[in-house]
Order: C-alpha cells, then structure tokens, then sequence
C-alpha cells in the first residue's frame, strides 16, 4: 500500500513541476506535451531506482525510448494515411497501431532492454 502512496505523491509533484513549466513556456500547446508522459516516466524511473537499483531502471528507460520512437512512427503513419490517403479516424488509428507494435517490439527484439 505504502508504494501506492509514493507512486501518487511523487507523480503528482513531478506532473504538477511539468505542468508550471508548460503553462510558462510559449506555446501553450506545450502545457500538454509536458503535463503527462515525461513527468510519470520520471516518477516511474525514480520508483525503479530505489525499488530494484539502476540496472532495473536503465533497461525501464530504454524500453521507454523504444515506445517514444513507436509512437512517433505511428504519428507518421497516421497522418498520412488521413491526410494523402484520406482515411477515417478509426481504421487509421487501427492500421498505425500495428505499425506502433511492430516498431516497438522490432525494436526491443533488435536491441533488448538494457544498453
């Protein structure tokens, strides 16, 4: 229970740290990029760290990144195929995620998770 309540506490301090950053910085669409994804993985990692040690966290940080780089793929892949393939929102959404998989788990197979 009690790693339940660090996971809350140290999430919602480093989300609402983020959150401050986003809201100063120009433009405001940045708020949102920073308020949720980089400030859990921060508090996830450092939960890592003190739970399982540095070699859990760094393997942790690296599957991060291949998600990062999938979901930049499948951002790719959806935007074409709406805008030059015209696509609905729904099968779009549903032919990227197969790329998203293919990418991240392509990666993970390629480079494992630890450096």
């Amino acid at each position: 229970m009690s790693e339940y309540i660090l996971r809350f506490i140290a999430g919602g301090a480093i989300v609402s740290v983020f959150s401050i950053l986003g809201d100063m910085l120009r433009p405001k669409s940045f708020a949102g990029l920073l308020g949720a994804a980089p400030s859990v993985a921060l508090a996830t990692l450092g939960i890592a760290v003190v739970q399982h040690g540095p070699a859990y966290a760094a393997a942790d940080s690296w599957t991060m990144i291949y998600g990062a780089i999938a979901l930049a793929c499948y951002s790719v892949v959806v935007c074409h195929l709406l805008i030059r393939l015209h696509f609905a929102a729904l099968p779009a959404t549903v032919v990227a995620l197969v790329a998203w998989l293919a990418v991240a788990f392509g990666l993970l197979a390629i480079f494992g998770g630890a450096a």
